[in-house]
């Protein structure tokens, strides 16, 4: 999966060029890991998360976190990617479950060896 940023994807493809050639397709797979969580995390923004949801998120977290958050405020905690997370599981979107629907079955299977949900 190719990142939706233009000068992303051509830095990451300059990266690529420069690897030798061993190198080249376990970089390659970590970027499109990389890349289809970005996007993931990023449709979380299209839901329009509240601060509801922004509390809600806060009572699960370890305390000293929690206050840290709350500190924070929710309209900075909107960008992280725990928040986000959040609201995409709230609203039955599961990491996992798009990762599987966006990387190749190869790339999947390689997905969860390496994070173990």
């Amino acid at each position: 999966m190719n990142h939706p940023n233009k000068k992303q994807r051509e830095q990451q493809a300059k990266i690529l060029a420069e690897l030798p050639k061993e190198e080249r397709e376990e970089r390659a797979m970590l970027f499109r890991f990389v890349n289809a969580s970005f996007i993931y995390h990023t449709k979380a923004e299209a839901l329009k998360p509240t601060e509801t949801d922004f509390k809600e998120w806060l009572i699960a977290l370890p305390k000293y976190v929690r206050n840290n958050m709350k500190i924070i405020g929710f309209a900075l905690c909107k960008d992280a990617i725990s928040f986000q997370r959040y609201v995409l599981e709230k609203n039955d979107i599961g990491m996992d479950h798009w990762m599987q629907q966006n990387l190749t079955e190869d790339d999947y299977m390689e997905y969860r060896e390496i994070f173990e949900q």
